[in-house]
C-alpha cells in the first residue's frame, strides 16, 4: 500500500465493468501508484474483469466500505461477519491488498449515546473473525476512525488503537483520514502520533471534502508528522465533487464541494504531491 493513490469516487461510485474501466484508465493517466475501490455492492463486482485491468496497467488497489444497516457490527455481528467475508473474498479475487474503511460499523450509525460495552464487544468479535478470514485470504484489514456525525463507535486514532490491541490480530491496521481528524483530533499531529504503531494508510481529504489546499487542514503539520514517524504506507487522495443520494445522508454532503474533476485533479492532486515530495514521503 505504498505510494500515492486516489479514491475512485472521483470517477464512479458504481464498480461495474464500465465504472472500473473509466476509473482505472483515469488513474493510470494521472500516474497513480494505486486506487481505492469502494465496494458498495461487493456481490455484483466482476472481480476477474477488475483484476485483469489492474494487472494490464500495473496498478495496485485496496478496497473500502462501510457496513449497511442490516449488517452493523455493533447490533448484528453475524450479519457483519458475513458481509465482510463476501467483501474480503472479492478484494482477494481482484488482487487488491486490503479491505479498509468503516469495517466496524455503518456510515451514519449513531444511537445518540456513547457506545455501550455490548456494542464494543460485538465490534471486537466481528473484527477478530474478519481478521482471521483476511489472513486466510492473504490480505490485510483496516479500520478508519470517522467523525462523531458519522458514527458513535470509533472517532479518533487512540480509539482505533484500543480496538486493535483488544482484538490482538497482527493483520489489522489503522487508516486515518485528515477530514475526520480535522474534526476529532487535538491537532492532526497528535492523531498521527497516537496511531503510529498501527498506521499504514491515510486519506488526504480537505476540511470540506473538496479540493486539497483550499480548506483549513494544516497540511504542513500532517506531512511533517508523517515524515517524523517514518510513514511508509499508502497516501490516498479522497476528494468529492458531489455525492449520490444513497451516500449523501451518511456523509452529510448536501452540496457540491468542488467545481469539477479538473479543479480537484488539476489543482488538488499536484498540491498534495508537492507536499509529499517536500517532506520526502514520495
Amino acid at each position: 500500500m505504498q505510494g500515492f493513490g486516489v479514491h475512485t469516487s472521483m470517477w464512479t461510485m458504481n464498480w461495474d465493468r464500465a465504472g472500473a474501466e473509466k476509473a482505472i484508465a483515469a488513474a493510470v493517466d494521472y500516474k497513480m501508484d494505486f486506487i481505492e475501490i469502494a465496494l458498495l455492492d461487493a456481490p455484483s463486482v466482476d472481480a476477474g474483469h477488475t483484476r485483469g485491468l489492474l494487472e494490464k496497467h500495473g496498478l495496485r488497489a485496496v478496497c473500502s466500505l462501510g457496513l449497511p444497516e442490516p449488517a452493523w457490527a455493533s447490533q448484528r455481528p453475524e450479519a457483519a461477519i458475513a458481509h465482510l467475508e463476501t467483501a474480503m473474498e472479492k478484494t482477494a479475487e481482484m488482487g487488491a491488498l486490503a479491505l479498509t474503511g468503516v469495517t466496524y460499523g455503518g456510515i451514519g450509525e449513531r444511537t445518540g449515546v456513547s457506545p455501550t460495552k455490548a456494542e464494543l464487544d460485538n465490534v471486537a468479535r466481528v473484527l477478530g473473525a474478519a481478521a482471521r478470514r483476511a489472513k486466510s485470504l492473504g490480505i490485510e484489514l483496516g479500520i478508519e476512525p470517522v467523525n462523531r456525525y458519522e458514527t458513535h463507535l470509533i472517532n479518533t486514532g487512540w480509539q482505533a488503537v484500543e480496538m486493535i490491541e483488544r482484538v490482538g490480530a497482527d493483520n489489522i491496521f489503522i487508516h486515518l483520514d485528515t477530514y475526520h481528524m480535522n474534526i476529532e483530533e487535538k491537532g492532526a499531529a497528535n492523531g498521527i502520533l497516537d496511531a503510529r504503531d498501527h498506521l499504514k494508510y491515510i486519506h488526504l481529504s480537505e476540511s470540506d471534502r473538496g479540493t486539497p489546499g483550499c480548506g483549513t487542514c494544516d497540511w504542513d503539520e500532517i506531512f511533517a508528522t508523517l515524515a517524523a514517524i517514518g510513514f511508509k504506507g499508502g497516501l490516498a487522495m479522497e476528494s468529492f465533487i458531489n455525492m449520490p443520494q444513497e451516500l449523501a445522508f451518511g456523509l452529510s454532503v448536501w452540496r457540491p464541494v468542488a467545481k469539477d474533476e479538473t479543479e480537484v485533479m488539476g489543482n488538488g492532486l499536484p498540491f498534495l504531491r508537492n507536499k509529499a515530495r517536500q517532506y520526502k514521503l514520495i
